[in-house]
Parts: C-alpha cells; structure tokens; sequence
C-alpha cells in the first residue's frame, strides 16, 4: 500500500471511532431523557463546528515564504475552493437529522432500550448476537489483524436491522446464518477480490468488504434493498460505503455465476 492509501486507511479508522463514538452519545442522552430530535441538534451542531475548525484552519493558511508569485496566487485559490467545500460541508452537518431516531430500531445490551413504534421490535435479535453470527462465517474469517477497521461497527449493523420487515423478525439470526452458507461461495469471491489486502483495498475503498457487520447489510441488499437504501440514507450513512459493498456483492455474483435480485 503506498503512501496516499495509508492515509485513507488512518483516515478511515478515525471515521470508525467517531461512528462508534456518536452511537455511544445517543445512547447516552437517551438514558439521561434527552428527545431523539434534541440529541440530533446538539450531534450535529458539535460535527459542524468540527467541521468549521477544520475550515478555520485551512482559510488562515499561507503559501511558503518566499514562494514565486504564480505559486502563491495558485495557493491561495486553492485554499478559496477547500473553505468553500468545507463550509458546505459544515452546513450539511449542521442540518443533519434523523440519526438519533435510528439508533433505537434495534435494543442493544448496552442501551437496553425496546424498539419504538414502527421500527424493529424485540423479537430481533440483539446486534451483537448479529455481529457474533457474522463472525462465525468462514468468508469473515481473515482474522481481525487484517481488518482496515479493527471494531465492527454497531451502527452500520443496526441500520441493516432496521431494514428487517416485521414479517422477517422471527427467526433472522437462524436466516441470516442460512443465507451466509447459501452463498458463501460468493461470499468468499467477494473477499478474495475486494476485501483486506486486495488491489482494489489499497486504494482507500470497499472497507465493509470482510467486516463482520457486512453480513446483515448484504442479506438486507438481497431481500429489501430499497428499505435498505432508504434506512442508510436516514441514519446519515456514507453513500459510498454502500456503494461500493454493492458493487463488490453484484461482481462476486458475475465471478461465482450466481444469479442475483
């Protein structure tokens, strides 16, 4: 991996920790009381001033002393389009809502929370019996070393679960354990061509590819995948993580001459 994909890597994992971080914080001001609809203010406002400190710091920047005037002038546009992205970028966060109502699709041991109305009910099962099925399959089973994110995320597992029709909560664990030995051969190509280690990896892309959560969110792409997309967009998800995990599932489709939906 060279130089600039390590840094996709790190970046990557910082983006891991404050998923994870965020779902803690919900989780958090919904036991203290706190209403989904002001938890997502004071989240989004906190991201968005991130986001402002980043543009703060890339607006005040300055070409190198005794730079040539054509260089400073190419700077300095420069860092106009950057602050300009990032102020769009702060906005967006600032607007952004709907995620705190998503993490209380599925209860968790932590947060032990039932489900509210018109999302996933008890009868789920917990996520981490999800994420620890998911573990269990031979296609993730590359070793946790080799993950570019070390810690299945609970959120993204969730969003897939929340994607689960009430019809289908019954007995999902078993499904999704018998759907994983149905295809795990395109599991496994899927692994093979997109996961840790592979050449499309080292360009900074398809990081769900191999990770545990992965699994639910696949299953959910055969079976609902308009709920699916519909869930991802409301939790405020990265497009492209799904993207790409679509892309990668529909190749190890063509690869292993399996049909798909």
């Amino acid at each position: 991996m060279d130089a600039y994909g390590l840094e996709l890597v790190r970046i990557r994992r910082y983006q891991d920790d404050a998923v994870n971080a965020r779902l803690e914080v919900f989780r958090a001001l919904a036991a203290a009381g706190v209403p989904a609809e002001r938890a997502d203010e004071l989240v989004a406002r906190l991201e968005a001033g991130a986001v402002a400190g980043a543009h703060t710091w890339i607006a005040e920047s300055s070409a190198p002393d005794g730079a040539e005037e054509g260089f400073e002038d190419g700077w300095n546009a420069g860092v106009r389009t950057v602050a300009t992205d990032m102020l769009r970028l702060a906005d967006q966060a600032a607007a952004h809502r709907g995620r705190a109502t998503t993490h209380q699709f599925s209860p968790t041991p932590r947060s032990g929370a039932m489900a509210t109305e018109g999302t996933a009910s008890a009868s789920l099962p917990e996520v981490w019996e999800v994420l620890e099925a998911a573990r269990q399959c031979t296609w993730a089973l590359t070793g946790p070393e080799h993950f570019l994110v070390p810690d299945a995320s609970e959120e993204l597992a969730l969003v897939a679960l929340a994607a689960v029709r009430e019809d289908e909560q019954g007995g999902y664990l078993q499904h999704l354990q018998e759907f994983a030995e149905q295809h795990r051969g395109r599991l496994e190509e899927m692994l093979r061509a997109y996961g840790p280690g592979s050449a499309p990896a080292t360009h900074g892309r398809y990081f769900l590819v191999g990770q545990p959560e992965a699994l639910p969110i696949i299953e959910r792409m055969e079976h609902a995948p308009l709920l699916l997309r519909s869930r991802w967009e409301q939790a405020g998800e990265d497009s492209l993580l799904l993207d790409d995990l679509e892309f990668a599932w529909g190749r190890a489709s063509v690869s292993t001459g399996e049909s798909s939906r």
